[in-house]
């Protein structure tokens, strides 16, 4: 028995329509998504007109889509509704039975999310007991791609006794797809389901979220080919003695074969990302005939990074996430060929990423987090007609995609349920190149949480086990540095002495650390090709100089001082008027003072791992005074009472850090709301994603496939939610003759000598029936119908390069374009204009 941890109490909610179908759907009256059911709850049925059916029914179960309808079974036989009616949620037992191991056997419950999936669960359970019964006679698991060792497997499931209270016929082709397959191992599937288990755990430990119930199957057999001629033989599967051997026995050489060839980009390498180079490696993705993965990450490692991107270590903080994560998947896979680029992947840098670089792309895998990234990543894959992977997680939330030049639609947002960009920001640690104000925000939450909890929880520990700093590495002493050492170099007493700090802490932050890291980044640095750094998306910081007219600086004091002195045991004030007294009395602090080893968190991040004896002993005297007297209170944010100064710091810090960056802040509301959104990525959800791309990856190296081979993927692990659907087909667009889609473009050969945009006008109209009304490149206007015919003249004649600002070094134009008798929704392909 297992205590219920999501009891509510019973809902009720009135009735607008219900649908005829299999699964009918409920749509309830009043806000869309704003009731309380969720997905599995029971309910009962009251006051329906027209289909009476329902009403007293025994409790049906119901899951929520995403317009925040409701499913239930199948209504296609009932009444047609309507009017009226009232849904009940029974409320449950305060605890759940688990049926034991031998009764569950034979009366499976399954996680499911529809009838169909129930019937495959419950053939699959039907499949594993029939392997068990193989391996308990021979000793072993069928051999791979054995026909008569597979129709063995059949002919004991059809002797095994049928599953309790259900009339259900065997999937005899099922079952022998997975008797055939069964001796591989995949390390997609492995990465998946150990993410579901560890979380589980956590459920157990925890008590947070709700368990299983009791059994969950999940397959991904539409990895394999549909045409049954191309599923491999025994002897294309037999072992190699090598590492791949386990893939080999579900799809044979050939895949394998493909996987060593193929050339990919990894696009981001934070949490998703290192999963992903992992999956590479143990695939053996670009390890070997001339293929290569390239990593690209323009980003350093933080101490925030560690506790979810596992390809990173303590003494990597402060290098190239790119480099460091390259290196470490080379260390799990030493033939997997890594290039790691520290170029951003943005307009500043098409001349880098351009046509050479995506012509030696097989594929593009993206790991990034912020939509106007992915966006801008998809662009390039559609421009370059290159299949593209992409995932993303929230906390127990995950999506992964895949789009397909021609065969799919192309990439419009992230796969979930019942979420949208403009309500999700995405999880961004300190980072030196904020671009976002949701960038800041993310790093003052951080900063928050590093300096008032996780320095009184190390003092704390210190403070109990007395740990000796000539014990201690490198890494170790790096973050107490980072967590203990501010300008008092005893513990504070007073209210004046925690002022000093919060000053104190002002200046690193928002001065110094800018002034350092400045002298790492200068404003005039450039990359090896003469881009320059500071450009995009990436703004050039500016110190601030501490004014105490300034309300933004003396509210940051106020607010840091007193989360200081709370977690001293001290009081505090709230009195700003005297703050602006104290601080007229008080010296600018030293920066040599500020910190007795590095002037700023970026040398601290970049500094080596282990440091002198007479370092260690100042910093072993300063442990000694501050873990004297009571320990410490570390404080946990809460964002919903307002006068404990938790929101007011994280806004105070985040707007200075913006105004560093000239960043447009956001005010008190605007930052409590979206740090009530901030939802950190967890491992469990990141290696679940991470798996189920990795498994799109072998339909999209095995070859061409049909749109029904691939799958999107949404899953809840706190919910148990595991939606897997196939992709969307292209949306057709038409207009006169015309048919294309979003994948599709007109191209305009290159001639000699050069098109004249009168020219260029009368080939479209000759070649694909087009009367342009505008021509566009980028923003600018390079023809309209609607201009005066003096204009025309002087621009007609013109060839089409003396008319754009910058010829791309490509040789190719992409133009856009609208023409006449067009309808408002239509969207022409880009015109390819070759030079």
């Amino acid at each position: 028995m297992v205590q219920d941890p999501t009891e509510a109490e019973p809902l009720t909610a009135a009735i607008k329509d219900i649908s005829q179908g299999s699964p009918g759907i409920i749509t309830l009256k009043g806000e869309v998504n704003g009731h309380s059911f969720r997905d599995g709850d029971l309910v009962t049925f009251s006051g329906i007109e027209g289909m009476v059916e329902l009403n007293g029914c025994s409790p049906q179960p119901i899951r929520v889509q995403k317009d925040g309808s409701l499913e239930i079974g199948d209504t296609t036989t009932f009444s047609h509704y309507l009017r009226g009616g009232t849904i009940t949620e029974v409320k449950r037992s305060k605890t759940v039975k688990h049926e034991s191991l031998d009764t569950a056997l034979l009366q499976p419950r399954v996680v499911a999310q529809s009838t169909q999936e129930v019937h495959r669960a419950h053939c699959l359970h039907q499949a594993f007991r029939a392997l068990h019964e193989f391996q308990h006679l021979y000793g072993r698991l069928p051999q791979p791609w054995d026909p008569v060792d597979a129709e063995t497997v059949v002919d004991l499931a059809r002797a095994l006794e049928p599953l309790q209270g259900t009339e259900e016929l065997l999937d005899e082709a099922l079952l022998r797809t997975i008797a055939l397959s069964s001796a591989g191992c995949l390390s997609p599937m492995a990465a998946f389901l150990g993410a579901v288990t560890a979380q589980e755990v956590l459920k157990a430990i925890s008590r947070k979220f709700i368990p299983l119930d009791q059994w969950l199957y999940f397959d991904a057999l539409d990895c394999l080919p549909e045409d049954e001629k191309l599923l491999p033989n025994p002897e294309d599967c037999a072992p190699r003695g090598c590492r791949y051997d386990g893939q080999i026995a579900v799809f044979g050489t050939g895949l394998q074969d493909k996987l060593s060839h193929q050339h990919y980009l990894l696009v981001g390498a934070g949490a998703i990302g290192c999963e992903m180079l992992k999956g590479f490696a143990l695939v053996g993705l670009g390890a070997g005939g001339g293929g290569g993965v390239v990593v690209a990450d323009m980003d350093h490692i933080e101490r925030s990074n560690l506790s979810r991107q596992f390809l990173f270590r303590p003494q990597d903080i402060g290098r190239s996430k790119a480099k460091v994560a390259a290196a470490a998947a080379q260390g799990l896979n030493p033939d997997l060929r890594v290039t790691p680029l520290t170029y951003p992947l943005d307009p500043t840098t098409e001349n880098f990423y351009g046509d050479n670089f995506f012509s030696h792309v097989d594929g593009v895998v993206a790991a990034l987090d912020s939509f106007q990234a992915r966006h801008y990543v998809a662009a390039r894959c559609t421009h370059y007609l290159k299949p593209l992977l992409e995932a993303g997680t929230q906390g127990t939330h995950g999506s992964a995609s895949v789009f397909i030049p021609h065969v799919t639609k192309t990439y419009s947002g992230p796969a979930s349920a019942g979420t949208s960009e403009d309500t999700i920001h995405p999880v961004c640690t300190m980072r030196y190149f904020p671009s976002t104000f949701e960038h800041t925000l993310q790093w003052a939450r951080d900063e928050f949480e590093r300096l008032f909890q996780l320095s009184a929880e190390t003092i704390n520990h210190y403070q109990q086990t007395c740990t000796s700093l000539a014990d201690m590495d490198g890494p170790q002493i790096l973050t107490l540095l980072q967590q203990v050492l501010g300008v008092l170099r005893v513990r504070p007493q007073t209210w004046k002495d925690c002022v000093v700090w919060a000053l104190g802490h002002w200046q690193l932050c928002f001065h110094y650390d800018i002034l350092q890291q400045l002298r790492h980044f200068p404003p005039d640095k450039v990359f090896e090709d003469g881009t320059p750094f500071w450009s995009g998306p990436k703004q050039c910081p500016q110190p601030l100089e501490f004014d105490i007219n300034q309300d933004t600086h003396l509210c940051y004091v106020l607010a840091a001082a007193n989360l200081y002195a709370q977690m001293h045991g001290l009081p505090g004030s709230s009195d700003q008027t005297a703050l602006r007294e104290l601080l007229k009395l008080l010296p600018q602090p030293d920066p040599q003072h500020l910190n007795p080893i590095f002037t700023s968190n970026l040398e601290l991040a970049s500094a080596p791992a282990e440091f002198g004896p007479e370092q260690l002993k100042e910093l072993q005297k300063a442990l000694e005074v501050w873990s004297k007297g009571s320990p410490l209170k570390p404080l946990l944010f809460e964002k919903d009472d307002d006068s404990n100064f938790h929101v007011d710091f994280v806004t105070m810090a985040a707007s200075l850090r913006s105004q560093n960056y000239g960043i447009l802040p956001a005010n008190r509301a605007q930052s409590k709301r979206i740090v009530g959104r901030i939802i950190p990525a967890i491992a469990t959800t990141t290696a679940a994603v991470a798996g189920l791309l990795v498994l799109e990856l072998y339909k999209v190296v095995g070859g061409p496939q049909p749109l029904g081979a691939y799958r999107h993927s949404y899953l809840n692990l706190a919910e148990n939610r595991f939606d897997r659907w196939v992709p969307s087909a292209p949306t057709i667009q038409t207009f006169q003759h015309l048919k294309w889609t979003s994948w599709d473009r007109l191209k305009v050969p290159a001639v000699q000598p050069e098109r004249t945009l009168e020219s260029l006008l009368a080939y479209i109209q000759e070649q694909h029936g087009l009367r342009v009304r505008m021509l566009l490149h980028g923003t600018a206007q390079l023809y309209s119908a609607e201009w005066p015919p003096e204009k025309q003249i002087q621009f007609l004649p013109l060839r089409v390069t003396e008319l754009v600002q910058r010829v791309p070094e490509s040789g190719l134009l992409v133009l856009e374009l609208s023409c006449e008798g067009e309808e408002d929704e239509t969207a022409f392909p880009p015109l390819h204009y070759e030079l």
